[in-house]
């Protein structure tokens, strides 16, 4: 499904979730439940960038929850597409991650075009295979008389 659809499905069974917003690694936003979901994204983005750089072990950071007395924003990436969303204060956090989770993997990546396939030759422009020179016969040298 589209990013869009996800987004719908995710704020109908999540109750929690006020805004939501889907993004890809360069930042290009693919679905979003606000008008202009850029500067979220963008927002979102540099929050991971700035945990990324706290973070003490070597592996990526996939999640990523801020709250504040007004409300959290959660972030979770999965490959190169991230989802980030704004709740209202004190939400289960568990079942937003989940719920968040669940929408990102919905998500199926706009697909890439094609190369044509190079177009078959016609059966007449075919040319046959190369026939195999006759063999010649073995001869046995003598050996010298000498």
């Amino acid at each position: 499904m589209d990013a869009q659809q996800a987004l719908a499905d995710l704020t109908e069974i999540s109750s929690q979730i006020d805004a939501a917003v889907v993004f890809d690694d360069k930042r290009k936003v693919v679905g979003s439940t606000l008008p202009d979901g850029e500067a979220f994204a963008s927002a979102a983005a540099d929050l991971l960038a700035a945990a990324e750089e706290l973070k003490t072990t070597d592996s990526p950071l996939t999640q990523l929850e801020i709250a504040t007395g007004e409300g959290s924003v959660f972030v979770v990436r999965e490959g190169k597409t991230t989802i980030a969303a704004t709740t209202a204060p004190a939400p289960t956090v568990g079942l937003v991650f989940y719920d968040l989770k669940s929408a990102l993997r919905s998500v199926k990546p706009e697909p890439r075009p094609r190369a044509k396939p190079a177009a078959k030759k016609p059966a007449a422009e075919k040319k046959p295979p190369a026939k195999k020179p006759a063999a010649k016969p073995r001869t046995r040298k003598k050996p010298d008389a000498a």
